[in-house]
């Protein structure tokens, strides 16, 4: 596919830069509806406009105003008060915000699936609508859609956009956002090529949106699979309700956002690949009401800590075949506290874990919380084992206090995956081991990688040992000698002082 001539490279920071002159004094919390609704409505806008203008030329303005021909195509339908042309003629009128807001309302008047979904907060007098009209005329003078049908452009802008408010919002921003390497190697290990996929605490719908990338970057076809997810916070509910439409990918949300716990949107639905990254370590999820699920099957999860209520939950939503890959704490690999690690023991032996991966540290705005993927298979290809792959050192830092992992760092990590499936993988020290389950029972049915896979082995430097320990000797006698030297310089300063040192 051609690129667009507005899809550069700096495209997104520059749509970033343009619309963060907005902000004036609002917290980053609610500024993010205001640029994400933004986006998505001068997206849903170029959408109808194409296939407005082709169906105009064919079929006349009738057909063109039918709202039957947008559905039927995947495509909002936007009324003539709504459209981009219209908010543009009034980009520099006192009632710009008034204007977006009615726009979002009759949108979602028309539109059922984004009943309650739009944000409708440009009015406020926080909104500078000078600056407000600018933004506008600078998503007026770019084209979103190549050819009626690209959503890259704006898929990149709304994905770049969250990443920079996850980046502002630091802890927060664990409610609504995935880091993209963390997602894509969820995604290259499970490969959710057709199917059911569901994510039961699914943020802003990363899992998603990568699994969609995933298949269109394989050849395949997004309609194969069936995209299924909710979440808690109502906002983040939102956002993911529009990032999907961006995409183009039906999904099914549930009807509002709710508790997975206590409100599971899908209790009927055995999915062919679950991608999760529920909140780590969380307390007080409401134990106390559901100690007698059903999903409980391997142990009653404690009250403290959610980890294995995630898991356990994610366990009775897989189908016969289901494959599942998740975030966790890497507490949740070795903890013995509150029946965790009788939990952890019983999932071992149903022979339920494909694989473990370590991640490195700094993956994440959130926190600081080392974490590791886990792999679960209903039907494993290698019965009886289990692969660990230590990659915590892996990945580049990208600031100061981030880091990423490369392109190669996670077809590595999905290489090893693969060839361990086939049966054709061999033990690499320090990186990776296949594992039977009587070897992790021997340890107490604990998953720290770093227990089986050992330590890397160090390349000979050819130095012949004698040699390698007269030279070594002598350095430390020079580290002595200088060591001697800053002792006395100190007990001198000291004695200036008047505070000698027998």
């Amino acid at each position: 596919m051609a690129k667009s001539t507005s899809s550069t490279i700096g495209f997104e920071k520059q749509i970033w830069d343009a619309a963060c002159i907005l902000r004036g004094n609002m917290d980053a919390s609610e500024y993010k509806s205001v640029v994400l609704g933004l986006i998505f409505l001068k997206y849903i806008s170029d959408s109808f406009e194409a296939r407005y203008e082709k169906l105009l030329a064919e079929e006349g303005i009738e057909a063109a105003e039918e709202r039957d021909e947008y559905t039927a195509e995947n495509i909002f339908f936007v009324p003539e008060d709504a459209r981009w042309s219209k908010i543009a003629a009034a980009a520099h009128t006192p009632e710009i915000g008034e204007k977006i807001d009615a726009a979002m309302r009759s949108i979602e008047k028309e539109n059922k699936r984004l009943k309650d979904v739009l944000p409708k907060n440009f009015a406020r007098p926080e909104l500078d609508k000078r600056r407000l009209g600018e933004v506008v005329d600078l998503f007026t003078n770019i084209q979103m859609i190549e050819h009626g049908e690209s959503k890259d452009i704006l898929g990149r802008t709304y994905e770049y956009c969250l990443a920079k408010f996850a980046e502002q919002e630091g802890k927060n921003a664990g409610e609504f956002y995935t880091p993209s390497c963390v997602v894509r190697t969820l995604v290259e290990v499970l490969q959710p090529f057709n199917g059911r996929v569901y994510d039961p605490c699914c943020g802003s719908g990363g899992m998603f949106v990568q699994s969609g990338k995933f298949i269109e970057n394989h050849g395949g076809n997004i309609n194969n699979i069936s995209v299924y997810g909710q979440d808690s916070n109502p906002t983040t509910w939102k956002m993911a309700q529009m990032n999907l439409a961006i995409r183009g990918i039906e999904a099914d949300l549930g009807k509002f956002n709710a508790d997975t716990f206590f409100n599971d949107c899908h209790p009927q639905l055995k999915a062919d690949f679950i991608m999760a990254n529920p909140p780590f370590n969380l307390s007080g999820w409401g134990q106390d009401k559901l100690l007698n699920d059903v999903r409980w099957k391997y142990g009653t999860p404690p009250a403290g800590n959610a980890n294995f209520a995630w898991l356990q939950h994610m366990i009775w939503h897989l189908a016969p075949n289901g494959r599942l890959g998740m975030v966790l704490a890497n507490g949740s690999l070795s903890s013995q506290s509150s029946g965790e690690g009788e939990i952890r023991k019983n999932i071992i032996e149903d022979d339920l874990v494909d694989c473990i991966i370590a991640m490195p540290s700094q993956l994440f705005y959130t926190t600081q919380i080392p974490v590791s993927l886990w792999f679960l298979n209903r039907n494993k290809k290698q019965k009886g084992k289990t692969l660990f792959i230590d990659a915590r050192k892996m990945g580049t830092m990208v600031t100061r206090k981030l880091r990423e992992l490369t392109d190669e760092d996670i077809q590595r990590l999905a290489d090893t995956y693969n060839a361990f499936v086939a049966g054709t993988l061999e033990d690499t020290k320090g990186f990776c081991a296949v594992v039977t389950t009587q070897d992790i029972a021997k340890q107490d049915y604990i998953l720290t990688p770093g227990r089986y896979v050992g330590i890397e082995e160090q390349e000979d430097d050819g130095e012949p040992f004698e040699e390698k320990m007269e030279r070594l000797t002598s350095e430390l006698s020079e580290l002595f000698a200088k060591s001697h030297q800053l002792e006395a310089q100190i007990k001198k300063q000291l004695e200036v002082l008047g505070y000698g040192i027998n």
